[in-house]
């Protein structure tokens, strides 16, 4: 028999309606064993997730203001949920305990899991599973930050026992017993780590869209669904902006070869995306996969003869931006330039301290800043470096006279990022995708 993990997100749980349509869905496959449910999303544009809902709770307590008004409204949307399902469930009781948490001194990441904890219940009660709370087997150092090792085991542990399980995603909690949460979306991150706990076979992922989009359907009509896409490609284009997947999801199950399966739950005739190691046999190879990107980014450029003889320049540059806990998105080399990719929201509060200091240091003979860019990634399957892809790329942007700021191919044809102005970000993700 094998062992399916499936996730289902925050719209595919938004309301009782949508709690049959996941009922259903994993009643076509009993192998679909192990369910991670996320807080309610919206049902509508117009909406408000609970999450969202909870978060105000939050603020307004903290501040000592009064919260009874946003608690009702998450109280609304689960009594919803339990009246048209018929459960036996008592909310009124888990409200209250939120309400005394909330008058005494809430904290931030207990208050924001109660979306997770409740909708895992109510969905455990509606399927006669068991409810796992991740509060004793997700596991969080000290700082907050997510103990892998120690949560596959403890995870593990706590699943293999199990027939049928449905867990919250989302949140954990460190050795002290204080909850502690993922970043929005973490509910991946726990899907893919109970996977890779009880050794699954596949991990489902079920959301609102039929898999990965080769390109942002807002600025390109109707683009292809992406059939097979590596481990690395997925990470790269979730990073770049495509937001099917949380980027730390993928991590736990490569190291196993879990595929992971991106479906729709409002169409699950669709089969979606399947993330993999390589491409099955027989599967064709695309010299482009998608694309996908980010505005908002600058580009630091240091000219200086010769640098390309002094060993220690790029190191020094680069403890200059550590020392300031400043990340940079690419850092690109050539014989007497070295050219940094940083966030401009990270740059501006410290740009001209830290100009600078790098006048001080590296006594460069140019130093210039552009603003206003955009970063592109435009994502290639392996095997694929005898085509000319990117140069298409390049020609194709040219030819419609977007201009090209940076280009860094890396070591292969598998990933090339473009760096273009942010007013023809939109110009240059249509002129990529045509070359698909």
């Amino acid at each position: 028999m094998r062992t399916v993990v499936a996730k289902f997100g925050g719209t595919s749980l938004a309301d009782a309606a949508q709690f049959r349509k996941v009922r259903d869905i994993i009643q076509a496959d009993p192998d679909r064993r192990f369910i991670v449910a996320s807080a309610p999303g919206k049902r509508c544009p117009e909406d408000v997730k609970v999450t969202d809902l909870l978060l105000e709770c939050y603020d307004k307590a903290a501040a000592g203001e009064a919260f009874e008004a946003e608690l009702d409204a998450v109280g609304r949307r689960f009594g919803e949920i339990v009246e048209a399902l018929g459960l036996d469930f008592p909310l009124a009781d888990e409200i209250q305990a939120l309400r005394a948490h909330l008058s005494g001194d809430p904290r931030r990441d207990y208050v924001l899991s109660r979306g997770e904890y409740l909708n895992s219940r109510l969905l455990a009660a509606y399927l006669g599973f068991t409810f796992v709370d991740p509060e004793w087997c997700v596991c969080f150092d000290e700082t907050g930050r997510l103990d892998g090792p120690m949560t596959r085991r403890t995870l593990g542990a706590a699943l293999r026992p199990l027939q049928n399980a449905v867990i919250a995603g989302f949140y954990g909690a460190d050795m002290a017993g204080n909850v502690r949460t993922m970043t929005r979306g973490g509910s991946d991150v726990t899907g893919s780590l109970a996977a890779a706990a009880i050794h699954a076979d596949l991990y489902e992922n079920w959301t609102d869209v039929s898999g990965l989009l080769a390109a942002d359907p807002h600025i390109v009509a109707d683009p292809k669904t992406v059939k097979y896409v590596s481990y690395r490609e997925l990470r790269t284009l979730s990073y770049m902006g495509a937001s099917v997947l949380h980027t730390d999801a993928v991590l736990p199950v490569s190291d196993l070869d879990i595929p992971i399966n991106i479906r729709n739950t409002d169409r699950p005739q669709d089969a979606g995306t399947t993330i993999v190691r390589k491409l099955p046999r027989g599967e064709t190879k695309y010299p482009i996969v998608g694309v996908a990107g980010r505005k908002g980014m600058s580009v630091i450029q240091v000219e200086k003869v010769m640098v390309s003889d002094e060993s220690g320049f790029t190191a020094i540059m680069l403890d200059i931006l550590k020392n300031r806990q400043l990340p940079f998105e690419q850092c690109l080399t050539g014989i007497d330039t070295v050219t940094l990719v940083i966030r401009s929201d990270l740059l501006a509060p410290c740009k001209d301290e830290l100009f600078g200091e790098i006048r001080d240091k590296l006594n460069p003979d140019y130093l210039g800043l552009t603003e206003n860019l955009s970063m592109i990634a435009v994502i290639g399957e392996r095997d694929t470096e005898s085509s000319d892809a990117n140069v298409q790329v390049l020609q194709a942007l040219a030819r419609e006279g977007v201009p090209i700021n940076t280009a860094n191919q890396g070591a292969g044809k598998l990933n090339l990022l473009v760096g273009v102005p942010e007013d023809r970000y939109e110009d240059a993700i249509r002129v990529i995708y045509a070359t698909i």
